[in-house]
């Protein structure tokens, strides 16, 4: 790992007894891009998109998503406000790798419409479940962000015969208990959270380096790293999802951590450093209630790891589905 300087720097790494942390320095997934990409032109950009979008039925409800490559599947979950583009820096190299990658649009965001019945973080859970079903994946990794770390959680925790491995990316449902008692800062911080929504951004102004820093400085630690089609795409689309009010109330109104301790799949958890959404100290909490769990921890990073530090999170997703 090279920093700045050019000298070799070790990444710090902590010992518990219980898991291994491990504190990653942001140098080491740079290449030629700032952010971690390894060429100048991410796969993602090179891939028709459109011939790799599907609709499922499940029940009565319409699901879209993508899907790349074959082998062992992995399934990606994205956030409050997300999509299935949080995932394409991703998919490629999963797919490179020999999987099965597929990314959904939850009910109410992206392509998929709104549930008939009220948006639940167990509704949710059991709906990928079914999903998941439907499209003929009997057994998979299983992959979530922050709202959506949270419901593969869950569906770990309900569903455990089908899901092979977890991994959880700076994933809610720790700290909703200090939410539910603190409503301002709770307000505050999903105000920081949901910024695009103040603004109506199109190709022209993601470009202007002082709009891009004041409506994803909450969310990304280095808005000017990320390429602005994602942004455009993935987070201030997302945000205007009719899904995005219901499933953020459906956040503080769901306990997870009694049982967390049910989970007994291998489980990475990533989180980032410098995350505003949801605090680093959170992965320690989801790290002490599920045994065996390993925990990353990226230097230099905010909220969507697998965005900002693509490289490094590919390998480290590549090594975990491929460990014994």
């Amino acid at each position: 790992m090279s920093g700045s300087n050019g000298s070799e720097r070790a990444p710090r790494a902590i010992t518990y007894p219980y898991k291994r942390i491990e504190w990653v320095e942001a140098t080491e997934a740079r290449g030629p891009d700032p952010y971690g990409n390894p060429d100048p032109e991410p796969a993602w950009m090179g891939v028709d998109w459109q011939a790799h979008l599907h609709t499922a039925e499940v029940g009565e409800q319409r699901v879209n998503y993508a899907e790349i490559g074959e082998g062992p599947p992995i399934v990606f979950v994205h956030g409050l406000g997300g999509c299935w583009q949080n995932w394409l820096e991703n998919m490629p190299a999963m797919a490179e790798q020999g999987h099965r990658a597929i990314a959904l649009d939850l009910p109410g965001f992206g392509a998929s419409p709104m549930p008939s019945e009220d948006i639940s973080i167990p509704g949710y859970a059991k709906l990928v479940g079914e999903f998941c079903a439907a499209i003929g994946v009997e057994g998979c990794t299983l992959v979530g962000n922050s709202m959506g770390g949270f419901i593969a959680a869950a569906v770990a925790v309900d569903e455990p015969t089908w899901v092979q491995r977890l991994v959880l990316v700076s994933a809610a449902g720790i700290s909703h208990a200090t939410m539910r008692k603190q409503p301002i800062e709770v307000a505050a911080r999903m105000t920081v959270a949901a910024n695009p929504l103040l603004l109506k951004f199109d190709m022209p102004s993601m470009k202007r380096p002082g709009l891009r820093r004041i409506a994803f400085g909450g969310i990304v630690r280095h808005p000017l790293h990320l390429r602005p089609e994602l942004l455009l795409e993935q987070m201030v689309n997302g945000f205007a999802a009719p899904g995005v009010v219901p499933a953020a109330v459906a956040l503080t109104g769901y306990d997870l951590l009694d049982r967390l301790e049910r989970i007994h799949i291998p489980t990475l958890i990533v989180w980032g450093r410098d995350d505003l959404v949801v605090p680093a100290s959170d992965a320690t909490g989801y790290a002490e209630r599920i045994d065996g769990s390993q925990l990353v921890v990226f230097d230099d990073c905010g909220h969507v790891a697998m965005l900002e530090r693509p490289v490094r999170f590919n390998r480290l997703l590549g090594e975990f589905t491929a460990a014994a």
